[in-house]
Parts: C-alpha cells; structure tokens; sequence
C-alpha cells in the first residue's frame, strides 16, 4: 500500500489524473517505476507531474503516513481494491484512495444515506428513529457524516437497533470533529466505522465537508434528506446524489417549516420522491417483502365493499392490467371505479404501477 499512499500525496496529482494513469498503467508501483516518455506519453505537457513522479517527492511523507496508519489499524482502500466501496467506482470524482477504521462490509447489499440540518428538530428525530427502527429488518448500513443534527440522530438510532453504520468525515482519521461525537464514533468502530479521503493531520476546512457529501451520496443505494433548509448542506448531497443517478427521498413538513423548506422543495421539483415511512422506501427500492399470508389476504378481503370485490377479482384474474381494459372488463360507470380502486390502493389490496396499470399486492 505505500506507492497508493504516495501516488496521493504526490504534488499535482488528482482523482482524476490517477484514474487516467491507472487506465495506461496497471499499478500505482507500475506508474512509479514508468519512464519519462511513458509518462509523457499519458500525461502530456504535464511536465511538473512527470517530476513530482520520477523523483518521488512524496516517498518521505509516504512512509510516514505508513507507520501511522499501520499503529492505528487504519486501513487503506485504494480504488482497485476488493474492499473499496464499488457504488463509488462508477462516480467520476471518487477518490482514488480512502481510509477506513472499523469492522464493516462496505460493499454490504444494501446502503442508505441519511442526511439532513445540523439543527435537527425533536420531529427530525423521531423520524430517524422510527425509519432505522424498521429498517433494521432489511439488514441495511447506515451511512451519515457524524455531524450535529440529523447526522448523529441517524447514527445513534443505528447503534440503538445494532445497525451497521459508517460515518464520513471531512477531516483525518487522527481526530474526531465534533469532539462531542466521540463516543458515538468509538461505539459505531465495532459494527460499523469511520471513512474518509484526508491523510492524518489535514487541515480542517470547512471546504472538506461539502466535498465529502460526494461520498456520502455515492456509496448508497439510496439518500434520504430528514429536515434541510434550502440552502443547506444536505440539498448539495441530493444534488450530488442525482448527479449519480442514486435515488433520493425527502421527508415532508410544514410549509412554514424553515428545516422543512429544503425537503419540500426537493419533492416539490421532482429531485425526490416522498417519504412518510420505511414503505415507501422499500417499494420504490423493489425492497417490499411480500409478507401477505393467506389469512391476512382473507382478512383483508373480508372488509372490501361490493364494487371493490368485484374489481378484485378482475384484477386478481391478472397478472396486471391496464385501467382502460379493467373498465371494458367491468363495464362499470368510471367513477365507481376510480372510488374502487383508491378504497383497494388504501387497504393495501392492490398497488398502482406506472401508466395506470394495477396488480395485486
């Protein structure tokens, strides 16, 4: 690990041009014993970061940054390792290395984000808790930024229902910003951990924390916004997380709401999709455990209207079908169908698909 080390430390060096290299060249030792003119070759006019890497600058810090991270049992992740976050592979701006200190799967089958202000409200927080609650039984990791606010709510309600969680700083791992979090990251470092991009002793920008909000969006399957304002940092991590073609989730409240403006406007512009509980989550995810046992299912006929029974069976007939055929099958006045179908949809028995098309639950 101590060329990935230095290829990160290298003057000069992005995300992006060590990804190019890596494309030409099969590895991060493999671009430090390259010539100048294959390096020329790839790099161009880049002549200050053909010497930066021929004369292996970094080498000294590298070795460094080494022991430290070997004392610490911090591990490395470099890009084309099996442990490196793969969701993040496929965004253009990860970074090429991280570092992770913890016991956690980060490649684990499903991952939710969740973020929001740093001034969470009580309603914030009972948010958090219930959704982590009920999301306990998808075995899902909980990702956030260990921040004030929503972030640490998410955290805290992950370790309350022995979640996996991971918190992503903006800083290295040789402190804990805020100091007040410490011992939620040392209890998150069993069943979870902590991530970040930053070698030991960065300096703490605030810069840092907007950038790492890439991460964050871009290790999950999905990124939920609890309480945001309009300006806030959460709405940059939506933003992102659209940017990545992730699927976003924004909690609703009152249009007088100041941590609630930011939500509303993500559902008002279509950048989110409504979230009022963990169902919504796991339908949209294809996540919906089909737990309907046949005594439940008899229940919940038992307490349909006559017009709903019988739209019902027409639909139950069907593996889906469209409402234009459902009414030429039923031969039934359209408003009585459309009140049929809402009394089928809010008893669960039925579940509306795009275009209008219908199918049992």
């Amino acid at each position: 690990m101590f060329y990935e080390i230095a290829l990160g430390l290298t003057k000069g060096l992005g995300n992006l041009t060590i990804r190019h290299l890596l494309n030409h060249i099969e590895s991060a030792e493999a671009i430090f014993k390259s010539s100048k003119t294959d390096l020329e070759a790839i790099l161009g006019t880049k002549s200050k970061i053909i010497s930066a890497i021929l004369e292996k600058e970094s080498f000294a810090r590298a070795e460094e940054e080494l022991a430290f991270v070997e004392k610490y049992k911090i591990k490395p992740l470099f890009i084309t390792d099996k442990e490196y976050p793969k969701r993040l592979i496929n965004c253009a701006d990860a970074p090429v290395l991280l570092f992770f200190k913890g016991n956690a799967d980060l490649n684990k089958q499903k991952v939710v984000s969740v973020v929001g202000t740093r001034n969470g409200t009580t309603y914030g927080k009972q948010f958090c808790d219930e959704l982590i609650s009920n999301l306990k039984a998808q075995n899902v990791m909980i990702v956030s930024g260990l921040a004030y606010g929503i972030d640490v709510f998410a955290h805290r309600a992950a370790l309350h229902n022995d979640i996996t969680t991971i918190g992503v700083l903006g800083h290295g791992l040789d402190l804990i910003y805020p100091a007040a979090h410490r011992n939620v990251a040392e209890q998150m470092l069993s069943d979870g951990g902590l991530l970040t991009e930053y070698y030991p002793k960065s300096f703490v920008d605030r810069g840092n924390f907007p950038k790492r909000n890439r991460i964050i969006a871009g290790m999950a399957d999905a990124v939920i916004v609890v309480e945001a304002t309009k300006t806030g940092g959460a709405l940059i991590t939506a933003e992102i997380a659209n940017s990545y073609n992730k699927d976003v989730f924004a909690v609703p409240g009152r249009l007088d709401d100041e941590y609630s403006e930011g939500c509303n406007f993500l559902i008002k512009t279509n950048r989110a999709h409504l979230l009022t509980g963990v169902e919504d989550l796991e339908y949209i995810m294809g996540w919906k455990k089909q737990e309907l046992k046949t005594e439940k299912q008899l229940k919940l006929i038992h307490d349909l209207n006559k017009d709903e029974l019988i739209v019902f069976e027409v639909i139950k007939a069907h593996d889906q079908i469209a409402i234009d055929d459902l009414q030429v099958s039923l031969n039934m006045q359209q408003s009585k169908l459309a009140v049929a179908l809402l009394g089928l949809e809010m008893k669960s028995v039925i579940v509306s698909l795009p275009g209008k098309i219908y199918k049992v639950n």
